[in-house]
């Protein structure tokens, strides 16, 4: 009863936390089934919470840090982990992984009148080392944003939780922080595809509800970017909002141009440029 107490605690202190949680169980289970989205979800909440426990007793992978216990009894601990803390690496590398999907999954045919690039759920291409690295990347990247203003919860409804004994050169975060982000995806994401490439296979999906559904998970990622971005200039950070827009600008423009321009084709045995669409 204690813990089941403190669960509903931590919902009611972190309900940001548990939004973002319902909208990865939403957006998965409609792309990847329930079979994957456990998986997903466990094995990524696993590895975070192992890491997480490692770091603050080894300094590996995270480099040193500590969870100064100032919310226990208001939330639910595990160990000296806050468990909020570790579910949010599953939702975030979804986000990620999703984000990196829209970029590498080859295109299908839906037709030319589809807003979007249609996209196909290739096993291959989504369990694939271009998809590790690509999805590892973007994971680390959303924590140059996400770590900073955490650090400075005592400004805004986090609270001041946690602290590096050495301050970093990003924003008092330090750099071997970000290297454990990758680690964490690339080491979850080597788990969970060898379990993805063995499951059945997903039913035969229109490339364009591939699309929307990979835009569900992308969606969230940039909710969360753009919650902590609103949280940073909110609490007066000017330098650390403008930094981390800047960061994210090419790489949306670049999936905004993936997406939405789509390469002209000429039907068969035609030659007039005005066949082209």
């Amino acid at each position: 009863m204690e813990i089941l107490a403190l669960f509903i605690k931590t919902i009611l202190l972190r309900p940001y936390v548990f939004l973002f949680l319902a909208a990865f169980l939403f957006a998965a289970v409609r792309l990847i089934g329930w079979p994957r989205t456990w998986r997903f979800w466990l094995i990524s909440w696993i590895t975070a919470f192992v890491c997480e426990f490692s770091s603050t007793r080894t300094g590996i992978p995270f480099g040193w840090y500590f969870y100064n216990g100032s919310t226990v009894g208001q939330e639910l601990y595990l160990s000296n982990i806050p468990f909020m803390d570790s579910i949010s690496f599953s939702f975030l590398l979804y986000a990620a992984y999703c984000t990196a999907l829209c970029f590498l999954l080859p295109s299908g045919d839906a037709g030319p009148r589809s807003p979007l690039l249609p996209l196909r759920f290739d096993v291959t291409t989504r369990t694939g080392w271009r998809a590790l690295f690509l999805s590892a990347l973007f994971y680390a990247a959303i924590d140059m944003v996400i770590d900073p203003v955490a650090l400075r919860g005592d400004r805004w409804f986090l609270g001041k939780i946690y602290y590096y004994p050495d301050p970093g050169a990003h924003f008092g975060v330090p750099v071997a922080n970000y290297v454990g982000w990758a680690v964490v995806g690339l080491l979850s994401l080597s788990l969970y595809f060898p379990l993805d490439r063995r499951l059945p296979a997903l039913p035969a999906q229109d490339p364009r509800t591939v699309t929307g559904r990979l835009l569900l998970g992308a969606g969230l990622y940039y909710g969360v970017l753009a919650f902590n971005l609103a949280v940073t200039f909110w609490i007066g950070e000017e330098l650390l909002g403008m930094t981390g827009t800047l960061m994210f600008l090419l790489p949306t423009a670049l999936l905004l141009l993936r997406l939405l321009v789509r390469p002209w084709r000429a039907p068969a045995g035609s030659n007039r440029p005005e066949d082209f669409v």
